[in-house]
Formats: structure tokens, sequence, C-alpha cells
């Protein structure tokens, strides 16, 4: 890379490029595209009929498209980025015949941003259909859901063999001790496709009618002490391993909230069920970065569910093991929010 970029600055190996539109869509790739050297790109100018009033257009516009054969006959163009509506159909055939005819390669910018804000949208091809996504999602392909799915299965399944014989029993006598009740906790919890699930805990609090409506807050008066021990090193949240093997959870995914709250936040948040569009975690991206535990403001919600949408995009069994980690050391490290 380095050396690449000594040559293009001497002025050797590049490509020289022009844009047709003179628009917002062009101008973004036109400022990608001189960003950095190892590119390898020299940008030569725009052609469009009339520059968009709207966009801040900071390069030459060098004519109309009737100028664009003219101009590639006497100059060395290499490569031509449309930046054009589709409304244009008949200029782009030109184009594209010009273009064939010449021996310039053309690219074709499409404008999803008249679609979506999102800044990894992908295209999938059905037969020789392109198929536009908002987002990437890699756990929609096969091979990943199995692989995740695998993972979640040998990983409980360690934990329920050689974690629970032994600590079952020193939980159990200690909830049991301070507080009459069960020792597990059963809670109708929001999963994957927005289906609801029963999510089991070990209970951290007194028996009360407010568990499955109230969060948990910091000092709050309905959680018994060895309840306050467990939630801070997340030990009331070991039974869930019990729903990863069964296959309600997944070890790694956004925390499944409530019934009632995911429907009070869907009418908040715009994009709050794409958290949904996966398996439920017992930990999460958002949980390891800070936002876990109780959601005093809607920013606090916000803040998680970008968290959330954000592992769905970049999900990988490294992410995950990563997550993991993170979340053994905020364990021994003790969290703040943890209450």
């Amino acid at each position: 890379m380095e050396l690449l970029k000594f040559i293009r600055a001497k002025g050797y190996n590049f490509k020289n490029i022009i844009i047709i539109g003179a628009n917002d869509a062009g101008e973004r790739i036109r400022k990608t595209l001189s960003r950095d050297l190892t590119y390898g790109y020299r940008f030569l100018g725009f052609f469009d009929e009339k520059v968009d009033p709207f966009a801040f257009i900071s390069s030459p516009v060098l004519g109309g498209f009737d100028d664009v054969e003219k101009y590639i006959i006497t100059n060395q163009v290499d490569e031509m980025y449309v930046a054009l509506h589709i409304d244009n159909v008949d200029v782009i055939s030109k184009l594209i015949k010009i273009c064939e005819h010449h021996m310039v390669r053309i690219k074709f910018i499409p404008d999803f941003q008249l679609y979506t804000k999102s800044s990894k949208v992908e295209i999938s091809f059905y037969d020789n259909t392109p198929v536009l996504m908002f987002r990437t999602e890699p756990l929609e392909y096969t091979v990943n859901r199995l692989l995740k799915k695998a993972f979640d299965i040998v990983f409980s399944l360690a934990v329920i063999l050689l974690i629970f014989p032994w600590l079952f029993p020193i939980v159990m006598i200690l909830i049991k001790m301070e507080s009459p009740g069960p020792v597990f906790f059963r809670q109708e919890r929001s999963g994957r496709d927005n289906e609801s699930f029963f999510c089991w805990k070990f209970r951290s609090m007194r028996v009360n009618k407010q568990a499955d409506k109230l969060q948990a807050g910091k000092g709050d008066a309905r959680i018994t002490k060895f309840g306050a021990f467990m939630r801070k090193t997340s030990i009331d949240e070991l039974p869930q391993f019990f729903n990863v093997f069964l296959g309600d959870m997944s070890v790694v995914g956004p925390r499944p909230h409530m019934v009632n709250h995911t429907k009070q936040y869907t009418d908040l948040i715009g994009n709050y069920l794409v958290r949904q569009y996966t398996k439920p975690g017992i930990t999460g991206w958002a949980q390891v970065n800070g936002y876990r535990g109780e959601t005093k403001e809607l920013i606090d919600m916000e803040n998680r569910v970008e968290y959330d949408i954000w592992y769905i995009e970049n999900w990988s069994i490294l992410l995950d093991i990563k997550i993991i980690i993170k979340t053994v050391i905020n364990v021994f490290k003790g969290e703040e929010n943890a209450y």
C-alpha cells in the first residue's frame, strides 16, 4: 500500500475517470475515490445537463451528455461512473454504447439514499435480478446460522454439565434461606421474529406483583441481598443456558425484553423491532458496551437498539467469542449498571 501511494504520488499508475451526474450521488463517489491515493483514480470532471442546485459540487462540469463522446475521443478516459436517476434510461443506454465502442469501463452508482440512510446496504442477485437489502445480515445465510447453532449447543451443554451440578444446590439453599418463594423466576419475553417465550432466571427478588411490569432499578427494595450479588455477577442469568439449549435463545444476541416493554418501545423507537431479527442472547454487544440494566431515559434504549442492530449487521463467530470474553471480564470487574 505504501509503495502504491509513493508511485501514485509521483503521478504514475492512475486510472482517469469521469462522472456523469453533477449531483449528491456523483459528489459522494468523487470524494470516496479521491480520498486515498491507493485507490488509484484521477478525477477529470463531471458531465451533466445542469448542476443540482442543492448539491455541493466542488469540481468542474466539463459539459453536457452530448459532449461525453468527444471528450473521450480527445482525452484518455479509463472509467466512467454514472450517477443518474433511472428516468434517464435513454441517456444511460447511449453512454453504454459510447463506453463499449471506445473501451471505457462503465460503472453505475444507484442512489440508495433515496430509500435508506443505512451505510451498509447489500445487493443480492436472484438469477439476473439485483435485490437491494437495507442492511447486511450474516445470520441470514444458512451456514452461519448452523455455525452459531452448533456453538450455542456446545457452549450451553458445557455450562449445564460442568457448572450447574455443583452451583445449583448452593444457589437454591441461599435463595430459600433469604426469602420464601420459588428458586426460579419465569417471565414471558420477546424472542426472534417477536415471538414470545418463557425466559428463566434464578429468583433475585422477593415475590412481588410488579415483577412483570417494572424494571429493576438502583436500590430496588424488591431485590434480596443475595439477589443483588447474583445480579452483579450475572449468576441469576445462568438458567438461560437451558433456554439456549432448547433453542429459544442464543449465548450472544440482543437481550430479551419483557413483552410489555417491547410493545411500549415499538411505538417510541422506529427501528426497535429490527433487534428481533435474531435470537435474543444471555449477553450482547450492547451489554458489554455499558448498555445494560434499567433504561431510565428513552435515549438509553435508543442507544441499546443501535448497538443491537450493529451486532446483527456485523455478526461473526469471532465477534461472539469476543463478547463472551468481555462479559466474563466484566463479571469479575463488576458492572456499574448491574443491579
